[in-house]
């Protein structure tokens, strides 16, 4: 396999990453139950494998890709042969000493392949380099290959925010201590 680049998103690099397939193919989702009882309020999730495969829609618009990148919010761009195949999005204003990913997208054609791995941990050292202390990623909580990459990479699930996104999908935040 050749060499995974990653490097500061730019210009040129924009059309292909908001070209790339952003939607994801799953066979489980965590199910989120709530119970109310007088004084007391549970949540919990279980994952539930679904009858078949299934294509869930990604939450936000890849055309969004241009407006966030002139925000100057952090991007890096993967790359394999100099060709633009994946991108992760942080942003470190929501809460102090921590950056959180908001995008991280593959190539449909060279997922599983290592690149979100190596994606993840160049924004975990971009992260250590600002002296942030911890790295939050937020996904769908259909999004079981998202959940199943940040629980290898040593990330604990942390909270939940019901109807997080445009379409009302509930976020799951998974997060790590980065020193």
């Amino acid at each position: 396999m050749p060499e995974i680049g990653i490097r500061p998103t730019v210009s040129s690099d924009l059309i292909e990453l908001s070209s790339l397939e952003h939607s994801y193919q799953t066979a489980y989702v965590w199910q989120m139950e709530r119970s109310v009882e007088d004084g007391q309020i549970g949540v919990s999730f279980r994952e539930i494998r679904l009858p078949r495969k299934v294509r869930v829609e990604y939450p936000r618009s890849p055309a969004l890709i241009h407006q966030q990148w002139s925000q100057r919010l952090e991007m890096l761009t993967a790359t394999l042969q100099g060709s633009p195949v994946g991108y992760i999005r942080l942003e470190d204003h929501f809460s102090p000493s921590t950056a959180w990913v908001t995008d991280l997208v593959v190539r449909e054609n060279v997922r599983r392949q290592g690149i979100a791995v190596a994606l993840l941990l160049a924004a975990q050292q971009w992260s250590a380099q600002r002296n942030l202390r911890r790295m939050v990623i937020s996904m769908q909580s259909k999004n079981y290959p998202a959940i199943r990459l940040a629980l290898k990479l040593g990330y604990e699930f942390c909270g939940y925010n019901d109807h997080f996104y445009a379409n009302r999908d509930i976020a799951l935040f998974f997060a790590r201590f980065l020193r």
